[in-house]
């Protein structure tokens, strides 16, 4: 059970009466007893001392969306800017805390929109509130009374990077004048609570995945050639908004022909040619927990023969690390699962010589030719965060990708592979097949839930070669008609 009382007379501030307001502070269907677990779980990893999170700040210039830090929307659901978090633990659990956030203002709220302010922001936390103006007063009066030695900081900290982020700044500027007061970070201890999902937090997956699989659904019904990326992207990420997703969780990518061959290719403007593929990698965030699909599609609804090819091998690694993932296997172990079919199947190809055959790099080291053609991780985590904690081990609650991929990136003889006698001989020998697949880029990526009894996949958009090709030739119209339960269940998160 958690206790609260007030910790020194400097946090018996009066508190602003606050008006019932109709903006938003929180959007989850999580309950405060489970954010408050998440508090307590903090203080017991603390013992004893005092926690500070700190969120994000308000965007430098109008007009940016402000999305919460993860680690401070995991402790306490609070989505506005500038807020703080101040926690004693004592005997492992939570003895008092505060969250600090914007007082009321109807001036600035008439331009940014309502703010919370302390009263409201308790009753819809669970947290008492205190205005943030008053955190530096609270933090001096506690160094002063001895009473601050070391602070526990769980966040976006990092003081050794070269560009200090906002909330870096923010706690410098509060231990200015305080040089004794040692600075722990925390954030792995949260990080590590991240790692296995509650039921609320599946359920919010969920439904950024549903709704990211009917963006996919979308994109299929939509693509012909000589439209453009952006037309693709602009479907899909109205399809987010339409079922209430708050933003893309992260910068969609769209890339067809050559640009699908580019992992994080973001610009997303070129028109789209017959006989090229499209990769698109996406994902919707719902109530903060991010979705991660990655699907390719033939431009002009069928996939070519060498298309087929390169795509039937990624699914078939996809679905080897599949086969082996559960409770107790490690990433490691689907990563070696899916790197042995990829390796076999490149070889059979013909793009590259066996299935450990190497190359020589520009340091003259032996690196094995599959990086050629597949060179990122398996998978990650999702969550608040689209590369969310991942344990080592896979255990019940934990939600991740797998993404298998093979590039053939048009440069790669010229730019990419050095000049080398040893390499000239193996560019001889996979020259031929280098040229059926050049600028064939294919991604599959799907969202899983690790379960008592093995493995869910969460993800429901088509993959299948033919369930693809059915699905663009099937002259369903887009965007589909309005799913009216979908929308409404939206009602819920308020």
């Amino acid at each position: 059970m958690i206790r609260r009382r007030l910790f020194l007379p400097v946090l018996a501030l009066l508190l602003t009466a606050a008006p019932s307001l109709s903006g938003q502070a929180t959007l989850s269907s999580i309950s405060l007893d489970e954010f408050a677990e998440r508090r307590g779980g903090l203080a017991e990893v603390v013992g004893e001392g005092w926690i500070l999170a700190v969120g994000g700040m308000t965007a430098p210039q109008p007009f940016i969306p402000f999305h919460q830090d993860p680690v401070f929307r995991y402790l306490t659901g609070f989505t506005q800017p500038e807020a703080a978090l101040l926690i004693r633990a004592e005997g492992g659990e939570v003895r008092d805390e505060i969250l600090f956030v914007q007082p009321r203002d109807p001036a600035a709220e008439t331009w940014d929109g309502y703010r919370m302010g302390p009263e409201a922001s308790a009753e819809r936390t669970g947290i008492p509130g205190r205005s943030v103006q008053d955190l530096a007063v609270v933090v001096d009066s506690l160094a002063a009374a001895g009473a601050l030695t070391r602070l526990h900081v769980a966040g976006a900290y990092n003081p050794d990077a070269a560009v200090a982020n906002d909330v870096t700044q923010r706690i410098r500027g509060l231990l200015a004048r305080h040089q004794g007061v040692e600075v722990e970070v925390v954030t792995p201890a949260v990080d590590r609570m991240r790692q296995v999902k509650s039921e609320a937090e599946v359920a919010l997956l969920r439904r950024s995945i549903e709704i990211t699989s009917e963006a996919h659904r979308e994109v299929a019904r939509a693509l012909r050639p000589g439209m453009n990326e952006f037309e693709i992207q602009a479907l899909i990420e109205y399809t987010f908004r339409r079922y209430g997703a708050e933003r893309p969780a992260f910068s969609s990518i769209v890339g067809s022909g050559p640009n699908s061959t580019i992992l994080h290719y973001e610009t997303n403007d070129d028109f789209m040619e017959d006989g090229e593929v499209l990769l698109v990698d996406v994902g919707a965030a719902f109530g903060g927990y991010a979705a991660d699909i990655t699907r390719t599609y033939p431009v002009n609804g069928r996939f070519s023969d060498a298309q087929r090819e390169i795509y039937q091998l990624v699914l078939d690694a996809q679905q080897a690390a599949e086969a082996v993932a559960g409770p107790g296997v490690s990433m490691g172990q689907l990563s070696q699962a899916a790197t042995v079919v990829l390796a076999e199947g490149l070889a059979e190809l013909g793009l590259i010589e066996a299935p450990d055959a190497v190359y020589e790099d520009e340091m003259g080291r032996q690196v094995p030719q599959l990086r050629l053609f597949y060179m990122h991780g398996l998978g990650h985590g999702i969550g608040l965060h689209v590369h969310d904690p991942t344990p080592p081990v896979l255990e019940p609650g934990v939600v991740f990708t797998i993404e298998p991929g093979i590039y053939v990136r048009e440069n790669l003889f010229t730019d990419v592979i050095p000049d080398t006698p040893r390499n000239r001989a193996m560019m001889e020998a996979i020259g031929p097949a280098f040229q059926r697949y050049v600028n064939i880029g294919v991604r599959i990526e799907d969202n899983y839930l690790v379960t008592a009894q093995g493995l869910e996949r969460l993800s429901d958009a088509p993959r299948e070669v033919d369930e693809v090709e059915a699905l663009m030739a099937s002259g369903e119209p887009t965007p589909g008609a309005r799913r009216d339960q979908w929308v409404e269940r939206f009602r819920e998160m308020r």
